[in-house]
């Protein structure tokens, strides 16, 4: 498996970074059992962003005072927001660079705060389909507590090189 450089100085993926290599597996490389896991962090930029890139202005990830008076400390990041690392660990990590994502399915377990920073992203193959050269890649997302704030599946192909 080759890895091409990225530029990045840390482990932990920012806003518009990501970690130094590219995963360069070949569906012939996808064995079940095959684990990757990468860090990320949030922000509160990152909570602006996404509202401006979205639209979204829900006032509990956008509004401390609403979020409070609904019961929380923080104002909730967005479920979307933590789940687009997902693109990452299918982009970068697993496959990688013949990534191409058909499907994605999330549970969300709990909210995720920017105290909840770093975020941990793990991906596990579960299932592969020869026919298809499609596998699927059980996910778990952890907060800085080790607690599970979301999980699901995904299936991803891998494209020819």
């Amino acid at each position: 498996m080759e890895k091409q450089k990225v530029a990045e100085p840390s482990d932990t993926v920012k806003h518009m970074h990501f970690k130094n290599t590219i995963k360069q597996y070949k569906f012939e490389d996808i064995k079940i059992g095959l684990e990757e896991q990468f860090k990320a962090a949030i922000t509160d930029e990152m909570l602006k962003t996404f509202c401006e890139i979205t639209g979204d202005i829900n006032p509990l990830h956008n509004d401390l005072e609403y979020a409070k008076s609904k019961g929380y400390n923080e104002k909730v990041v967005y479920g979307m927001l933590t789940s687009s690392f997902l693109s990452t660990l299918a982009g970068v990590y697993l496959p990688g660079k013949y990534s191409i994502i058909h499907s994605v399915e999330i549970l969300f377990k709990k909210p995720v705060f920017v105290s909840d920073s770093p975020l941990t992203i793990k991906g596990k193959v579960i299932e592969i389909n020869e026919m298809f050269k499609q596998f699927t890649i059980g996910f778990e997302i952890f907060n800085n507590k080790d607690e599970k704030v979301s999980r699901g599946k995904m299936k991803v192909g891998v494209l020819n090189d």
